[in-house]
């Protein structure tokens, strides 16, 4: 037999004594666009297993050089896999971690008090695996208990710090009232006697303000007053308690927001608001189960270790004084406190207004009493998720025979109010009745101060409106949007975490504070907040 290969290689020749056989070779074409992506395929590839190689070898330099233990290392990469004996160790460790979960530590175990201390008791005892992962057990455990019971305690000295008078304001307090007694400027009639008839002339806009906080008061003015493209149009009802008559008195005599008209009013100066007309609040003031519920031991009686600091933090809230003073209630007599006026906005003593409210008084309530932003759709989830089941204990017959849990809430703290309206319907009747029936109760239908009641006596006339009129949380919420604050029309304060106290965010003060007047001699005979 011979072999006889063609010079062009294109055929091959095969005989022997008896046979010819002739095979021809197919030419190979290589296109160029073949031979292109081959080119460019190599070019990503060997770079890529040049670096690799090379790292692999660079960590393995004293233990592998050679091609085999080379593959040795980049398979398990490549395929995902960890050697046995490794698999084997994980599996073990996994295997005393789930012992260890449901075994009891043993009392008195000494415990390490830091990671350090762990690893140095590892190197002098000797510790198997199972006696590190209880012993680590145990650490994590108590770190979380303590923990725990520091947030409680935070929580609990927050409480405090929001419920007590800073120092500046009650020296402010007590300097205008010495002041209101020696001073005949101070105690000048406000307002002047040719504005009286404007303080009942519906042509003007009229806002009303309880508080007993004369720091706040003039922030909430100055606001109102800076913000305003018609400050002359603007007539303030500040209503304060008698303690605090004659240094707000003082302040306003003192401070003229004029074009702006302000009359200051004690809650004894009001003929209609006596005790025969709020029944219910005397009982709020003198019931012992209530006063004992808010000024009593807040701990007592709580079983913290089935609670949350969230919870425990919103309990602690509604169990602020504030939620008995009758200044907090104020806001259900409008009607009968102002009994000349058609349209007020009612304003809280913790916020501070950045646009001008006109158009407040232009916005059709189609009918309904009370205009406010509700409060279960928004961006910020925590500050706007507040339905009726947030504020209400639906396990009680009575409220889950008339309230519906996923009904959305709405807010108090800036508020329309069409009095002329509402003088027409039973609010303050069923406002009354529903606070009866939870003093009763024992306070089991409810726990947070005014605005449950308020939820259910403006069912069905509440007329929502844009949410950028009223934006809260400020108080409560540290990661509020800056850009939302500086659009918003009245930024809220609600929360313990007021501006002028301590506790408030310093991020979110300076909204506060560009209104309070530190050129002011008795702002700074205080001290305060510097």
């Amino acid at each position: 037999m011979q072999l006889q290969i063609s010079p062009s290689m294109r055929s091959i020749t095969i005989s022997s004594s008896n046979d010819l056989m002739k095979i021809k070779v197919a030419p190979r074409h290589i296109s160029y666009r073949t031979l292109f992506h081959t080119i460019l395929i190599l070019a990503f590839l060997l770079p890529f297993v040049f670096i690799v190689t090379a790292l692999v070898t660079l960590e393995g330099v004293n233990k592998c050089s050679s091609i085999d233990c080379l593959g040795r290392r980049l398979g398990p990469r490549f395929l995902s896999r960890i050697d046995d004996s490794e698999q084997r160790l994980v599996r073990d460790f996994y295997k005393i971690l789930n012992e260890v979960s449901t075994q009891d530590i043993p009392d008195g175990l000494k415990l390490p008090a830091s990671f350090r201390q762990l690893v140095s008791d590892m190197k002098n005892n000797h510790y198997d695996a199972k006696t590190f992962s209880l012993v680590l057990r145990a650490m994590i455990e108590k770190f979380e208990r303590d923990i725990r019971e520091s947030k409680f305690a935070e929580l609990m000295n927050k409480h405090f710090a929001a419920s007590s008078i800073p120092k500046g304001i009650h020296c402010l307090s007590l300097r205008l009232t010495d002041e209101y007694t020696s001073n005949a400027h101070a105690r000048r009639q406000l307002p002047s006697p040719e504005l009286l008839p404007l303080l009942s002339d519906n042509a003007y806009h009229h806002f009303v303000l309880a508080t007993d906080n004369i720091l706040a008061a003039s922030v909430v003015v100055s606001s109102a007053v800076q913000s305003s493209s018609k400050p002359e149009k603007i007539v303030f009802h500040v209503i304060t308690d008698k303690k605090t008559y004659a240094g707000m008195h003082s302040w306003f005599a003192l401070n003229s927001v004029a074009p702006a008209i302000v009359e200051v009013k004690s809650v004894h100066q009001f003929d209609w608001l006596t005790r025969e007309n709020v029944p219910v609040l005397e009982a709020v003031e003198s019931h012992h189960g209530i006063r004992n519920y808010y000024h009593g031991n807040h701990i007592a009686g709580a079983n913290l270790s089935e609670t949350t600091p969230r919870r425990f933090a919103s309990k602690l809230q509604s169990r602020s004084p504030k939620y008995i003073s009758l200044l907090n209630h104020l806001r259900i007599y409008l009607p009968e406190l102002f009994p000349n006026l058609d349209k007020v906005v009612f304003l809280d003593d913790d916020i501070v207004i950045q646009r001008d409210l006109s158009p407040l008084w232009d916005i059709d309530l189609h009918g309904k009493v009370n205009g406010a932003v509700e409060t279960c759709r928004g961006e910020d989830e925590w500050v706007m998720s507040k339905r009726f089941r947030t504020y209400f204990n639906f396990s009680h017959p009575l409220i889950s025979q008339h309230l519906d849990p996923e009904e959305c809430a709405w807010a108090y703290g800036m508020n329309i109010f069409d009095l002329r309206t509402w003088r027409k319907t039973n609010i303050r009747e069923t406002y009354h009745s529903w606070l009866k029936a939870n003093l009763k109760s024992n306070l089991t239908m409810w726990k947070l101060g005014t605005l449950p009641p308020a939820l259910i006596a403006f069912k069905g006339h509440v007329q929502a409106i844009d949410s950028s009129w009223h934006m809260l949380g400020l108080g409560y919420q540290s990661n509020t949007n800056l850009e939302n604050v500086k659009k918003a029309a009245v930024i809220h304060y609600n929360g313990q975490s007021k501006p002028w106290l301590e506790i408030g965010f310093e991020h979110l003060r300076p909204f506060w504070t560009k209104y309070v007047n530190y050129s002011n001699d008795f702002i700074k005979s205080c001290h305060i907040l510097e």
